[in-house]
């Protein structure tokens, strides 16, 4: 039994993990890369095993990098199923279907403008009959309910309190009588973060498959994240300026958007419009409302009993058309304008940073974590000036401002506590994480646990 990760092999991104048991082959996850586009567009456009040999994927949620190369995988042969929880099916609907859309509007746009820096491909990675197409391998589970994956394969998914949806994956696998069981963290969430369930302890495992974004790293305390949300309102409106949010369409908008409405309803920042310039986020947002059982009992008690929309309120406007986003280039402040992507590498938001990052007035405000090489990264590095946006340079004058509260992934402090208790713990395989972050972290692991801790390269093969 040997496990091999294809992708987020000491980077954060491209999540593609393949179990191997005997004869049988299972990815988990099978994510986009995200980072320098030459590099990126390289590793998204070849997969390194041949898709029609998997027999199942087990899908652990809908961001990108867990999700985003399933059309891909389909289009190349793959035909077998995919599992996830019935909110990540839901979500993953309308997250590929607008991947899809955006790979064909960036090869225009790229065929078009970008032509001599561009990497030289047949079209686009995929299309939007693409990703519906693959929809059809998906199939719904309930949370902490066992199915079969394969002959000798079962998994039961625990939730991960990362999004709504996100599962931790216990794998159980018999062979030759005897059971062992396998963890895959996947992204693992913070407790007390708003919406959604905290995340579950992982029961016991021989070998354990964890994430460790931030494993030497401690975020701000959560409580925080809505004091510092209003003073950037407050403190951009005073000056007329426009505040710039790029945000993930799938859950960091609808956090946002929450604390927003608590903000309002206390009358602790001003009546300015805020636009919410994402058709994804819209229906993104629908979603969220079908799925109660993915939420904490404080905002079902706050909202959802009384059938009131925590998403929605009078300040809020949600855009559909490319008119409506344009439109807002010439609009003057104040006002908060939140598009995606999070890592400032496609869609809406980069043409919004093109006009608004060299104003004074203005604050471009990260709510999440930029990976290494993503224009969200170099926005928001001090060392750095000027930014490339589009193959432009422009001067980085607008206010640039972090909350790290926001974050969706578990901190340092979060990761110790998540392996420390679990039990039967053998080996542990880190993924998911930049070498700087994974290597102390695996150090405080060895010495807590006193387990095997292995830190792989992309396709290194690691026996469980």
């Amino acid at each position: 039994m040997y496990i091999i990760p294809h992708g987020a092999a000491q980077e954060v991104t491209g999540s593609c993990h393949e179990l191997q048991v005997d004869s049988k082959r299972i990815l988990l996850d099978c994510g986009l890369f995200q980072g320098h586009r030459v590099e990126a567009a390289q590793k998204n456009a070849h997969f390194s095993f041949t898709p029609t040999e998997i027999d199942a994927v087990v899908l652990s949620h809908a961001h990108m990098d867990h999700v985003g190369r399933l059309p891909l995988l389909y289009k190349q042969g793959y035909r077998g199923p995919v599992h996830c929880t019935y909110a990540t099916k839901d979500l993953a609907a309308v997250m590929l279907k607008d991947a899809g859309y955006i790979q064909e509007k960036d090869e225009e746009f790229f065929c078009k403008h970008l032509a001599k820096s561009m990497v030289q491909c047949e079209g686009p990675l995929y299309t939007q009959k693409d990703a519906e197409a693959c929809m059809r391998l998906f199939r719904g589970q309930n949370y902490a309910e066992w199915f079969d994956v394969c002959e000798g394969v079962r998994v039961q998914f625990l939730d991960a309190g990362h999004i709504i949806g996100a599962a931790e994956v216990v794998l159980e696998v018999t062979e030759n009588g005897t059971i062992r069981r396998i963890g895959f963290s996947a992204d693992l969430g913070r407790s007390t973060l708003p919406i959604i369930r905290d995340p579950s302890a992982m029961p016991p495992v021989e070998a354990l498959i964890c994430e460790s974004t931030y494993g030497n790293r401690r975020h701000e305390d959560i409580k925080t994240a809505t004091t510092k949300l209003r003073d950037v309102i407050v403190e951009t409106a005073k000056r007329g300026g426009k505040i710039i949010i790029p945000a993930f369409s799938l859950e960091r908008t609808q956090e946002i958007v929450y604390d927003l409405h608590l903000l309002w309803d206390a009358k602790e920042i001003p009546a300015i419009p805020i636009v919410i310039d994402s058709p994804l986020a819209s229906r993104v947002t629908e979603i969220f409302m079908k799925h109660p059982e993915c939420y904490n009992a404080e905002i079902y008690e706050q909202f959802l009993s009384r059938q009131h929309n925590p998403f929605q309120f009078s300040l809020v406007r949600y855009t559909e058309t490319v008119d409506e986003s344009k439109a807002l280039n010439g609009t003057p402040g104040p006002m908060i304008i939140m598009a995606a992507s999070g890592m400032c590498e496609a869609g809406r938001i980069r043409h919004h940073l093109k006009n608004e990052i060299g104003d004074p007035r203005n604050t471009i405000l990260a709510v999440g974590y930029m990976a290494e090489n993503t224009l969200g990264r170099r926005i928001f590095d001090p060392t750095l000036r000027d930014v490339k946006i589009f193959d432009e340079m422009y001067p980085k004058k607008a206010e640039i401002v972090s909350i790290d509260a926001y974050s969706g992934h578990a901190d340092m402090d979060d990761l110790d506590a998540y392996v420390t208790k679990i039990e039967g713990l053998k080996k542990v395989i880190l993924v998911h994480g930049e070498v700087k972050q994974m290597e102390p972290f695996a150090e405080r692991v060895r010495e807590k646990k006193g387990v095997e801790v292995m830190v792989p390269g992309r396709e290194d093969k690691v026996e469980l």
